[in-house]
């Protein structure tokens, strides 16, 4: 079959006009390095979002891919399947978890995990006790259920009504919490360890035990929502572990599955009784596939020299980002964990976020935004350190250009 050739005017041409890519269209992908259509080479600070952990076409998630491929890609939940069985073994033995659900995305897992709340607190508290506290700036996944709770009016613009019986506090404010929050009514608490779109700004340590505290005393079940945190990203397996603080719930995907969609929603015994059979589903949930590759990801990402050098390489770039901060003025601070970095543009460059990625692409180097006035970062976990530094050089020269 031939393949027509394809450019960026054709995305106006066929594509539901919901995003906004930009003019390069990636054709191969190594490690940290990716290339266009007109051979122009990039080093990835983005990872596709915080997703492609192990970077691009790792030979061990390739052979994992192949060889399933060849065994069995697809069967529904009417029959279960090897992979998922072994990825939902390893997930229970290296976290709090005794129970898994699997689905597609990180609003896939998200919507599961409320949904199990709600159906929770329903059986043993009865109907009245559904509402959801969440935080402003949270970002929880684009269905109506998960735009509702996260914390960003601009993603429910339009879609309304919303699903009720939802509440937003502020984010590292435990008083406002405190102040909806009640044993009659509230079902759980929903918060990001570190808020991913909403600026990459971590949860002080008091505040996410207040939360558990919290939840403990209202009979709520507190839900953390580790799809960008999660799998490595701040160099411990999950940020739950980090900061010592044990949730009911926790959603992951994003870097699970190294690229290949798969997400995972995580909980115990006792509170994953309440979704039966029939209560909820998903048709690709635990695909073959998927989870043959997740398991990889897990498998490596789980080592403790793999986190180790998370650690290392955050500490490498981020000293890189605060240099060239104060070099040009740029940046007030960078802020995050492990290889999930934000740098918070100062007041003269406020609102400007979106100029250092567009500036970055010229020089040659793929970073993200978090809003408008944050630049984020989030490459692979092992992205080598000659990489970095290439990376830091040519956003330099991004800088300087806008600075100029």
């Amino acid at each position: 079959m031939n393949k027509e050739p394809v450019s960026r005017e054709l995305f106006d041409e066929v594509m539901v006009p919901n995003y906004a890519p930009g003019t390069i269209i990636p054709v191969k992908g190594e490690g940290s390095r990716i290339w266009d259509q007109d051979g122009r080479e990039f080093v990835d600070l983005a990872g596709g979002i915080a997703v492609t952990s192990l970077g691009h076409a790792h030979p061990g998630l390739v052979g994992e891919l192949e060889d399933q491929a060849h065994k069995i890609w697809h069967l529904s939940n009417v029959m279960t399947n090897e992979p998922a069985l072994r990825l939902a073994k390893a997930l229970c033995d290296l976290t709090f978890a005794e129970r898994v659900f699997f689905a597609n995305s990180g609003g896939e897992a998200n919507e599961a995990a409320f949904k199990l709340a709600r159906r929770y607190s329903w059986e043993h508290f009865g109907p009245e006790k559904h509402e959801i506290i969440s935080f402003r700036n949270a970002f929880h996944g684009r269905t109506l259920f998960t735009v509702s709770v996260g914390g960003q009016p601009k993603y429910l613009e339009g879609f309304e009504p919303a699903p009720a019986g939802i509440h937003h506090a502020e984010f590292n404010d435990l008083e406002s919490v405190r102040k909806l929050i009640s044993k009659e009514k509230t079902c759980a608490v929903v918060v990001e360890p570190i808020q991913g779109e909403g600026g990459v700004l971590p949860a002080s340590p008091e505040f996410l035990q207040g939360l558990r505290e919290l939840c403990d005393e209202n009979d709520a079940l507190l839900v953390f929502d580790e799809v960008q945190t999660g799998v490595g990203r701040t160099g411990h397996l999950f940020a739950y572990q980090m900061y010592g603080v044990t949730p009911d719930i926790l959603s992951s995907a994003k870097s699970l599955g190294g690229g290949f969609p798969v997400a995972a929603m995580l909980t115990t015994a006792k509170v994953a009784a309440s979704l039966g059979v029939g209560t909820h589903g998903s048709t690709y949930g635990g695909n073959p596939l998927a989870c043959s590759v997740a398991m990889k990801v897990i498998d490596t990402v789980s080592q403790p020299d793999i986190l180790k050098g998370v650690a290392a390489r955050s500490a490498r770039l981020r000293k890189g980002m605060e240099s060239i901060g104060e070099r040009y003025g740029v940046f007030s601070e960078v802020r995050g964990a492990g290889l999930l970095l934000g740098a918070v543009l100062t007041e003269q460059w406020k609102g400007r976020a979106k100029d250092f990625l567009n500036s970055g692409l010229e020089e040659g180097v793929m970073v993200l935004v978090a809003g408008a006035d944050v630049v984020r970062l989030a490459p692979s976990l092992i992205i080598p350190e000659t990489d970095i530094d290439e990376a830091l050089e040519r956003f330099e020269r991004a800088v300087k250009k806008l600075c100029a």
